[in-house]
């Protein structure tokens, strides 16, 4: 049976107290901690990216590890997956966050696939990325952890296909995938029930956002330009039906971790979205 949680991105206004306690409240079963290198303090504006109350720093994080754990515990929450943005060579920070996720009795974390930039060879990124993961594979046995990759637009992964085609040299108990249907809607759209199937034991953690596509101009020769934008759950291109549907079929029961970056004011997203998911379930 799958479960929901959310991912602390999306809470930016709330401290990791107020958070769980909301979550807890409406039913949710786990919280995605986001977690960065350094956490810049004091900022002015609070948003998703800048100024988040709701994220953890990786410099402080051992510390308050079995703090974080405990309050979480407290509320009957489980820990489904540490965030971070760490890059695949930065060896020493994700031995660290991997530690961290073992006191806090979390089975993954996530690291970041590297951007692909055209004058970027991507056979070069590929083969140097692969040797990186080897190393994280080997941090990763030793921890019992899971090191996670996530299917984003603008990186050398944003299909299932070129996710597979990386992640398939490794063992599927250390190296998994974030399938992401809403940056998929972005870059790397496939079949969702086919991708699931080819990315099978690795599919580790699901992200649950939605996007659609605007016209941004139109030129004196009348083409048009558009772009992706992200929207609300239930107004998206993404059938999240089908998606759990599909994440059903191939006897998925990891997480559904909220991230919808939309435009409605927190608590009422909390509230509405796992209505909507647990209707689908």
């Amino acid at each position: 049976k799958m479960k929901i949680s959310v991912f602390t991105v999306i809470t930016p206004e709330f401290t990791p107290e107020e958070v769980v306690k909301r979550l807890a409240h409406l039913r949710y079963e786990g919280v995605e901690w986001r977690v960065v290198t350094v956490l810049k303090e004091n900022e002015q504006e609070t948003s998703f990216w800048k100024g988040n109350k709701c994220t953890l720093s990786l410099e402080t994080l051992e510390e308050k590890a079995d703090y974080i754990r405990g309050i979480t515990e407290a509320v009957g929450l489980e820990i489904c997956n540490l965030a971070t943005y760490l890059k695949p060579n930065e060896f020493g920070k994700i031995e660290k966050a991997m530690q961290v996720a073992k006191i806090m009795e979390c089975p993954q974390i996530r690291i970041n696939a590297p951007s692909y930039e055209p004058g970027n060879s991507y056979n070069s990124l590929f083969q140097e990325t692969r040797k990186n993961l080897e190393k994280v594979e080997k941090i990763a046995s030793k921890y019992g952890i899971k090191a996670l990759l996530e299917l984003h637009m603008g990186n050398i992964i944003p299909s299932a296909s070129a996710a597979h085609r990386l992640i398939s040299f490794f063992d599927p108990r250390y190296i998994g995938l974030i399938y992401d249907p809403g940056n998929m809607m972005q870059e790397g759209y496939e079949n969702w029930h086919m991708g699931m199937e080819l990315l099978g034991e690795y599919l580790a953690h699901v992200h649950v956002k939605n996007s659609k596509w605007m016209i941004e101009k139109k030129n004196k020769k009348g083409v048009f330009f558009w772009r992706p934008t992200w929207a609300r759950l239930k107004e998206g291109i993404v059938d999240w039906k089908e998606v759990i549907n599909g994440l059903k079929a191939v006897g998925y029961k990891g997480y559904l971790s909220l991230e919808d970056f939309s435009d409605i004011p927190t608590e009422k997203k909390l509230n509405e979205d796992i209505e909507y998911l647990k209707s689908l379930k």
